[in-house]
């Protein structure tokens, strides 16, 4: 599928995972919601795998994501936890998409859609998950 596609599914995954973070609304409207919005550039599939993937096992991986900050999750933005969710969801099940555009994309999420040095601490954590992970690609 298109690269730009899946910059796009990412964008719009973030904003979803955001939105059902303060929301609490049901995932599946959430979902149908974000998928209403008429964009033939976006990689449909792969939105519904990250953003399901992400909701799915959400409590597993703020376990591992706690293992890589110095503080308490709770204290990150919901920008920065979805934003490291979803990175980390993609280096734990997406085999195929080499770490290093893992963590840019990451990086390139934090810098649209967090504070202004979101993007250093979001490279900094992914880069721990990445060397304990041993990832080679």
């Amino acid at each position: 599928m298109n690269i730009l596609y899946r910059k796009s599914a990412r964008k719009r995954a973030v904003q979803a995972l955001y939105s059902w973070q303060i929301s609490n609304n049901n995932i599946n409207d959430i979902e149908h919601h974000f998928l209403k919005k008429k964009n033939n550039k976006i990689d449909i599939i792969y939105f519904k795998k990250i953003f399901n993937g992400v909701t799915n096992i959400v409590k597993e991986l703020d376990e591992i994501i706690k293992l890589y900050i110095l503080r308490k999750i709770n204290t990150l933005s919901l920008i920065e936890k979805t934003v490291l969710r979803i990175s980390l969801y993609e280096l734990k099940n997406c085999n195929e998409i080499p770490y290093k555009i893992i963590i840019d994309e990451g990086i390139e999420l934090a810098k649209i859609f967090g504070s202004k040095n979101s993007y250093k601490f979001i490279n900094g954590v992914l880069d721990k998950i990445v060397v304990k992970m041993k990832l080679k690609n």
